[in-house]
């Protein structure tokens, strides 16, 4: 059944919407693909605040093109689906990238990161980074080093003194006993 040109027109605006308010946009080819295999795939996505859809190539193009963004050969050829996330873009290629290892069907074309295209191997780079709270701890970790080794530091000689003169008391203790 054809798709009448207002549909077109508001399948573009949308696609559009998505292409500017997205970090990322992972194109993928879905051919061979379950029902039950899409709709887990769109349930993972979700849970890292994005969402994966079936896109018509041309309407694709169109709304890519109209925001000025590059168009790699091979990007909208054959089936199309686009996964986007407004948010956590290493989340939504990790998501991307492993249910790819798992399927033989899923398989990733490139995307755009920003306004920039990427290519597959970019995208599973991309995966490969740490979650955004692992990396949080990181440079938490590396910004208080120098503050928990300086409170070392200035405790030490206290510690030292403190020592010693425990050591002079069971020595005293042990003298008295005997």
């Amino acid at each position: 059944m054809a798709i009448t040109k207002e549909r077109k027109e508001e399948l573009v605006a949308e696609y559009e919407e998505w292409v500017s308010r997205s970090q990322i946009l992972i194109l993928t080819e879905y051919t061979g693909l379950t029902m039950k295999q899409l709709d887990e795939l769109r349930l993972k996505a979700r849970e890292v605040g994005g969402e994966f859809h079936i896109v018509k190539n041309t309407l694709g193009k169109l709304a890519v093109k109209t925001a000025g963004m590059p168009l790699p050969a091979g990007f909208f050829e054959g089936s199309t689906a686009i996964s986007y996330t407004y948010g956590n873009a290493p989340a939504m290629a990790k998501v991307i990238t492993e249910f790819a290892r798992s399927s033989d069907f899923l398989k990733v074309k490139g995307g755009y990161y920003g306004r920039s295209s990427i290519s597959a191997d970019q995208v599973k780079e991309l995966a490969e980074l740490p979650a955004l709270p692992v990396v949080r701890a990181q440079l938490m970790g590396t910004i208080l080093a120098p503050a928990s080794q300086l409170a070392r530091t200035l405790a030490e000689p206290a510690r030292q003194l403190a020592a010693l003169f425990k050591a002079y008391a069971d020595k005293k203790t042990a003298a008295e006993a005997a």
